[in-house]
């Protein structure tokens, strides 16, 4: 290899010497001036190539880098649109919740309106029937020997005298209420009469109070006797 290396070099100052003798020491000048300017040429080409291709990099480094940000802002846009369908879907369920809510309370509000409609008939119709028992007092305490009088919870005592002929003073009483139903209720009576149900169911059936009083008054009398 070493001898190849030393022949081509001796070809080589050959070729030189031959070259400049025809030629001329000018030419060759010339000649190496024009390479030394190519050179240049050449190195500054590479040099602008190289500085280019280094922008390009830098370009495409930044490109890279507006892609990612442009896929973190859609991975972001896209959660965000997530958690608004999920808010939107909470305030759909919050509307109907509150739209059950008023009219679970609309209904609540009805039913009590009703209920206080009910209460109010009711407790008017038991005024009317108190009153109407009160007006009747005079009359049976006169006829009847019986005495009235108006106890706790709303209640009527009524006492009847006169029934036993061997102790006229005995009380004979029972008493009267009105129930949540409006309907006339025996809560006690003394002594007590088997038929004190059947009286009170035909009471409730015919309204007649006046009767009602003059058939329990009967009852304690044949009750006297026994």
């Amino acid at each position: 290899m070493e001898d190849e290396i030393t022949l081509f070099e001796r070809d080589m100052k050959e070729f030189w010497i031959q070259f400049k003798v025809i030629y001329g020491t000018e030419q060759v000048n010339q000649t190496l001036a024009l390479r030394d300017s190519c050179k240049e040429t050449i190195e500054s080409l590479s040099e602008k190539w190289s500085k280019k291709l280094k922008e390009e990099d830098l370009m495409i480094d930044k490109i890279q880098e507006y892609k990612n940000e442009i896929l973190q802002q859609s991975k972001s846009i896209a959660e965000k649109e997530e958690q608004l369908t999920e808010i939107k879907l909470k305030l759909n369920q919050e509307e109907e919740q509150q739209k059950n809510l008023t009219d679970s309370i609309q209904e609540l509000k009805e039913e009590l309106r009703k209920k206080m409609e009910i209460k109010s008939s009711r407790n008017e119709a038991a005024k009317e029937k108190v009153e109407r028992v009160s007006e009747t007092k005079t009359l049976f305490k006169e006829r009847l020997g019986l005495e009235m009088r108006r106890i706790h919870n709303e209640q009527l005592q009524f006492i009847f005298r006169h029934i036993d002929h061997k102790d006229p003073d005995k009380p004979y009483m029972f008493t009267l209420s009105i129930n949540e139903q409006g309907d006339y209720e025996v809560t006690s009576c003394t002594p007590p009469l088997d038929c004190i149900a059947e009286l009170q169911l035909k009471l409730r059936e015919t309204n007649n109070f006046s009767a009602f009083v003059a058939n329990i008054r009967k009852a304690f009398t044949a009750l006297s006797y026994k």
